[in-house]
């Protein structure tokens, strides 16, 4: 008899052939270490599966109809918090990354990735390591002088009193408006620097060097 695999791995991903090819080729290459052991095209349905298979990893694509892969990889960390989650994205575009970070996943692996590369960054992960592409790796270290684009005279200055440290009702009294509009304007404003807390967004404007303005 076999020995069972030492890395079960569930697939959320809505692309037959590359969920396939996982189930061929993850044996072979990595001599039985490795194994999908359920998977799903839906991702409302990813809590589920990870229940009902208990693997040991799941990966997720990011790139899935609604509800999509942020909230399939939210819904398993809320349902099995000891599964480790692996976002896997075809796309060039950190942000889906980003948030998939937020969301909870330990780790970021292309698509495009080779079956046999991808059993060392897996068992890392299962270790207790965050992989991630040296580029979006790269971008997530260095700070950018560069001020947030697109954001006009009134974004600019509430983000500059809410990197002051400034309260809600302070904001509204320097900017002549209610203490509801001002949430209302900061929730705008999170949405749109894709961050999602007020920390985060003082934290870029000091980046930007908007502090100084």
């Amino acid at each position: 008899m076999s020995e069972p695999p030492t890395l079960r791995l569930a697939v959320v991903d809505d692309h037959p052939l590359f969920v396939r090819g996982l189930e061929l080729l993850l044996p072979a290459t990595t001599r039985g270490r490795a194994a999908v052991v359920g998977s799903t095209a839906d991702a409302s349905g990813a809590a589920g599966l990870v229940s009902r298979c208990q693997p040991d990893l799941a990966l997720v694509d990011l790139h899935m109809p609604p509800p999509g892969g942020i909230r399939a990889v939210a819904a398993i960390r809320r349902i099995a918090p000891r599964v480790r989650v692996v976002a896997m994205s075809g796309s060039d575009d950190p942000a889906p990354a980003l948030e998939a970070l937020r969301a909870g996943a330990e780790g970021l692996l292309p698509k495009s990735s080779e079956p046999e590369e991808l059993l060392p960054p897996l068992l890392a992960i299962l270790d207790g390591w965050a992989v991630l592409p040296g580029p979006l790796l790269r971008g997530l270290l260095t700070p950018t002088r560069r001020p947030p684009s697109g954001l006009d005279t009134e974004e600019r200055r509430l983000l500059q009193l809410i990197a002051a440290g400034q309260s809600t009702v302070e904001i509204a009294e320097e900017l002549h408006v209610s203490e509801r509009t001002v949430k209302r304007m900061t929730a705008a404003l999170l949405r749109r620097l894709r961050v999602s807390s007020r920390t985060e967004a003082a934290a870029l404007a000091g980046h930007a060097g908007l502090l100084a303005d």
